[in-house]
């Protein structure tokens, strides 16, 4: 009996075993595969474009916090351009501590946007960047200041106090004084200006630094009328150097050139309906805006402001993000002479057109 009881066990033992075998070979299969080797979603890294998944991610690095300035990125977003081409972007806001050279050179970013003369100091120092798009066709610098000062042109700077925020948004100014034979040590008094217009506001500079989009608005906001003021704008005067731009890491470039591509064709076509659309645009960028950190009105006279320079009049949409050669230079040749850089720029290798253009195509 104790024989027959110990077989009948075995039997069904034996019997259980072979019933949970391919369950356990199942299990094993699904966490090997999960487990494994490249290729598969979710092991790839962020940006790689291998077309694995369902979406290539890129994460973008802004400059600044979230505002009208950079509303093509935002409208590329909220509209479904990227994820028409197959990219799931992450927006990455600024800020005063964040350098978005160091960000895309370290990886946390794969694309960002600063201005021209910042990444070329970071070129120099060798990080492995490229411009591959110049969004910003146009200086937005401005210098203003009360009709009531006498500053009817550069020239008149002489003896005056002249204000901007330094820390890399000076060369202008400084290529502008050069023009007029002034020395910023000597022929005028030339200040540290605060991130407010109080300074302006209450007459302790003659003239202050201004984005077009942005701090001259905020003196409008205080009362003062557009033909109470003189501008002096850096455009005219040819001493204008080239803003934001669309820059990546070398080495993420070289395997994500197609990602690249569809990047900056979706952003292209999210800066076009911003300016098309200013209302729908700002209304998408409030979306992102730290609250109570500005007003929709501000926002949307920057981003009026914004497209002048995106799309300066006369410009073919069609040919927004296209990098200018002689801009470029000129931008290159007043960052040497000013030392943002100590020798002159490879522009052979400061910026590509080869992804503008094919996503221009």
């Amino acid at each position: 009996m104790l024989e027959k009881a110990a077989d009948a066990v075995k039997t069904a033992v034996s019997k259980i075993l072979k019933g949970l075998l391919p369950a356990f070979l199942a299990v094993g299969l699904v966490a090997l595969t999960a487990c494994g080797g490249g290729g598969q979603e979710g092991s790839s890294p962020a940006g790689s474009g291998s077309g694995s998944g369902p979406s290539a991610k890129v994460k973008l690095q802004l400059k600044w916090v979230p505002q009208a300035q950079f509303a093509g990125y935002f409208v590329a977003k909220e509209k479904g351009f990227y994820k028409d081409e197959g990219l799931d972007v992450e927006i990455l806001p600024g800020g005063p501590d964040i350098v978005p050279e160091q960000q895309v050179a370290n990886g946390a970013a794969d694309i960002g946007v600063d201005w021209v003369a910042s990444l070329l100091a970071h070129q120099e120092q060798g990080l492995p960047l490229v411009e591959i798009a110049q969004i910003y066709q146009k200086s937005g610098l401005i210098l203003i200041s009360k009709k009531t000062s006498g500053i009817n042109s550069p020239a008149d700077l002489k003896g005056k106090k002249v204000g901007n925020w330094m820390g890399g948004n000076e060369f202008e100014l400084l290529a502008l004084f050069d023009k007029y034979h002034l020395d910023p040590k000597k022929d005028l008094q030339f200040i540290k200006q605060g991130f407010t217009m109080d300074q302006f506001l209450t007459g302790q500079l003659d003239a202050a630094s201004a984005m077009t989009y942005n701090e001259y608005n905020v003196v409008l906001e205080q009362g003062v009328s557009p033909g109470d003021l003189n501008i002096i704008n850096m455009n005219k005067e040819g001493v204008a150097m080239l803003e934001d731009n669309l820059f990546a890491n070398k080495n993420w470039l070289s395997s994500n050139k197609d990602v690249a591509v569809k990047f900056v064709r979706a952003s292209v076509k999210g800066w076009k309906y911003a300016i098309d659309h200013p209302d729908e645009a700002v209304d998408i960028v409030m979306k992102s805006v730290e609250q109570g950190s500005t007003t929709r009105d501000h926002q949307l006279k920057m981003m009026q402001e914004v497209a002048k320079l995106v799309l300066p009049q006369g410009m073919d949409p069609s040919k927004i993000g296209t990098i200018d050669d002689q801009q470029f230079k000129q931008t290159a040749d007043i960052a040497l002479k000013f030392g943002v850089i100590h020798k002159p720029a490879d522009l052979s290798t400061a910026y590509t057109k080869e992804v503008i253009d094919a996503a221009l195509k």
